[in-house]
């Protein structure tokens, strides 16, 4: 499953994306780190490794409800172009 888990100081929320196995805890051992959510910020910060979050989905790890909307909001941006030389 792809899920966030809560990190940083009370009352002073930030989220790590984690693939993580279902039945473990929501900060417990993760496999992999495949983003960052930050929303103390304005706008809030997304960071995604979506290579890795494609992966995860092929082999059949599913989004958290919450995931999934910033996933969708957050979609990857076009691959830059080579720069000539």
């Amino acid at each position: 499953m792809i899920r966030l888990a809560r990190f940083g100081a009370r009352k002073q929320p930030y989220y790590r994306i984690v693939a993580i196995e279902k039945d473990r805890a929501r900060n417990g051992r993760s496999i992999e780190v495949v983003g960052t959510y930050n929303p103390r910020t304005n706008p809030a910060t997304v960071d995604l490794k979506h290579e890795r979050i494609s992966y995860w989905r092929s082999v059949g790890a599913q989004f958290s409800p919450t995931v999934a909307k910033i996933v969708e909001k957050h979609p990857a941006a076009a691959a830059p172009e080579p720069a000539a030389a």
